[in-house]
């Protein structure tokens, strides 16, 4: 099977391959170092899309990066547009705005996004381990032991008290036993779950 040629030209006898680096160069040359109209699209694109990502930005990391008051007036009236057409035309209009920003406030908003991505991350793998700890009180009188030595400041009392319920509330019945159905979770489950969650960002914020 042949090989598909490269697509490319000759350059003083020498063949430049289309994406090249040598070819980037070449072109960089012929427009005076100027990025192409596929690079500036791409690059509008981008910050059209990062405009659209401030959006969902919390509101303190948002005041932080101290946007102009034309973008900020931009993005208000993008979330209250609710027609179609409208809000394609408003997020080419803040795409525009985006471009006049300098690269440190572009760096910062980038910045915020990730610190917020972050955050949401933590949040998840903290809900997932109140969710195990729960779970294992429940299911395991000894995790009741190791989460008291762990956490010390829990009040054992009302915790003994909520698994007990929680085991209650949750022993299957005769007729769920034959119809294969899930154990029901009543309100001490769920009052476990609180409990575990609070103790844990306790500890991590204090």
């Amino acid at each position: 099977m042949s090989r598909k040629p490269k697509k490319g030209y000759y350059v003083k006898g020498h063949f430049v391959a289309e994406g090249s680096e040598l070819d980037l160069e070449l072109r960089a040359e012929q427009t005076g170092g100027e990025p192409s109209k596929t690079e500036l699209k791409k690059e509008s694109a981008e910050l059209q899309k990062l405009g659209e990502d401030l959006l969902a930005l919390r509101a303190d990391l948002f005041a932080r990066l101290e946007l102009p008051e034309g973008l900020v007036t931009a993005l208000d009236e993008l979330r209250r547009i609710t027609n179609f057409e409208g809000r394609r035309r408003q997020f080419q209009y803040v795409g525009k705005l985006m471009r006049g920003l300098d690269p440190e406030t572009l760096q910062a908003a980038r910045d915020a996004l990730d610190e917020q991505r972050g955050g949401s991350a933590q949040q998840t793998l903290a809900l997932h381990a109140a969710e195990k700890w729960r779970d294992d009180l429940v299911a395991r009188d000894e995790a009741l032991q190791n989460w008291l030595q762990a956490h010390p400041g829990t009040d054992a009392q009302q915790l003994r008290a909520l698994i007990r319920q929680a085991r209650k509330d949750g022993a299957p019945t005769q007729d769920e036993v034959s119809k294969g159905q899930a154990p029901r979770r009543g309100r001490a489950y769920r009052e476990i779950f609180q409990l575990v969650r609070e103790q844990l960002e306790q500890e991590e914020h204090g």
